[in-house]
């Protein structure tokens, strides 16, 4: 009996451009499919994202299914259970792609030695970014502290390898070892079950990522750099979510993108997914410690009251309840709307910006640990290439500017779906009575801002 090479699916829950897989199926050995519910060494996964990825783990199951090879579940320490899975199936080999995150990458290479010592061959290879870390530096070999030269770099550099295409045959091991239930991991919510708004809006797996992407190609990629900040517009991909549970990889997307022309706006976006990636490789604390020293100083407020109106889209201001409002109901929210909203807590509210992240990161199907992270240090000026702090979003002249009609907040603020486009963005308790008076002035948030701002430079 040939002893079977395990393949460690991680955030990569696909079949295609998968170069683990692609290896241990070119290996001629039996290939032993496995995931790892690991909330002992990772950071537990917020109540949107555990949904995405109950449908994100069911996709990928039907799909090695269809090449007979089952997809084995098991819950638990990672390194532990992957070592105990190797035992069990006497597996010859191990291939997984490689994570970019510290304390990821020390598990994984503390494993692989534990696994060689035994006589298991390890292969790990190229993980869900367009360029490895290692890869782009500056010309004093250091890593970039800027975006814009930072991308610079990634579009001078050899383009990414194209994508590979699903294994051409692969087999199962004659024995397979005892697999969890899915169900039994509790992923998906029922008591109650809050997942309507998901389920009408998102469709985990890799065929709908492909399909999403084909469609973004074919009607949206032209009119992406006009449309792109109208949230009322169905301008943007939708390829976030699919891009984070490695669904398609962003090799695919850049060369689709690249062969349909004209989507450098695009490919740009894409790239500051792979500068958070990048920026988190070395910056570990990203999603608790501000990476601008002076602000573990500054003078943030408690309070709840305040929290709660902005998490349940009830804060006066439209453009910024409607976003939030999206966010609960769908899991997701257009990144223009994002910025307003996120601006807004930390600002406006003066709510540390680590209480965003982590009502982010639970609510969002997309919670990247990179993306979400360095997206808030930059609303919160504290961050890599972050916005000043002073640079403060007023919520009514976004409104006007990107929903100038109110079509967004119609739909997510449906009290006031009968004023005009001149009175939606700022109503009055006459004009809208269902809905709240804004919780503070925007002039006056601002000059509180500021002045917090002043006293942490001091």
């Amino acid at each position: 009996m040939t002893a079977p090479a395990l393949v460690w699916f991680r955030d990569d829950l696909r079949i295609s451009d998968h170069p683990a897989l692609s290896s241990a199926a070119k290996s001629g050995r039996p290939v032993l499919a496995v995931y790892v519910l690991d909330e002992e060494t990772e950071r537990p996964l917020g109540g949107a994202a555990r949904w995405w990825l109950a449908g994100s783990l069911e996709s990928l199951a039907a799909d090695l299914g269809s090449a007979g090879v089952p997809l084995v579940l098991r819950r638990g320490r990672a390194d532990a259970a992957i070592a105990a899975l190797v035992r069990e199936s006497r597996a010859a080999a191990v291939h997984w792609n490689r994570r970019y995150r510290q304390a990821a990458s020390k598990l994984d290479d503390a494993l692989a030695a534990e696994l060689r010592r035994e006589g298991v061959a390890v292969e790990t290879h190229e993980g869900d970014l367009l360029f490895e870390p290692a890869a782009i530096r500056s010309g004093s070999d250091k890593p970039y502290q800027m975006f814009t030269p930072f991308w610079r770099a990634c579009i001078g550099a050899s383009p990414p390898p194209r994508p590979m295409p699903p294994p051409a045959q692969v087999t199962a091991p004659a024995e397979i070892p005892a697999s969890e239930r899915l169900a039994d991991w509790r992923l998906r919510p029922s008591a109650p079950d809050w997942a309507a708004g998901l389920r009408a809006a998102c469709t985990p797996g890799e065929r709908a990522a492909r399909l999403r992407l084909q469609r973004f190609l074919e009607r949206g990629l032209a009119e992406y750099p006009r449309d792109r900040d109208f949230p009322a517009k169905p301008a943007t991909s939708g390829l976030s979510p699919h891009l984070r549970w490695g669904e398609i990889s962003p090799r695919e997307v850049w060369h689709a993108v690249e062969a349909a022309g004209g989507g450098a706006a695009f490919l740009r976006e894409l790239g500051w997914r792979e500068f958070a990636a990048h920026v988190l490789w070395r910056e570990p604390d990203l999603a608790t410690r501000p990476l601008r020293a002076e602000f573990a100083c500054f003078p943030w407020r408690s309070d709840a009251r305040s929290l709660k109106a902005w998490q349940r889209g009830r804060t006066g201001y439209p453009l910024v309840d409607a976003g939030m409002r999206e966010l609960w109901t769908t899991g997701v929210m257009h990144n223009r709307v994002r910025m307003a909203a996120a601006s807004f807590l930390v600002k406006h509210l003066l709510l540390p910006w680590q209480t965003g992240e982590a009502w982010f990161w639970d609510t969002l199907v997309d919670a990247d640990p990179a993306s979400n992270a360095m997206n808030w240090q930059w609303v919160g000026g504290c961050g890599i290439d972050a916005a000043p702090y002073f640079r403060i979003f007023n919520p009514v002249l976004q409104s006007r500017k990107f929903d100038p009609e109110g079509d967004y907040i119609r739909r997510w603020v449906p009290e006031l779906a009968t004023l005009s486009a001149r009175e939606i963005h700022l109503p009055s308790a006459a004009t809208a009575p269902a809905y709240p008076s804004p919780i503070l002035e925007h002039r006056a948030a601002r000059e509180r801002a500021l002045a917090a701002l002043a006293r942490t430079r001091r």
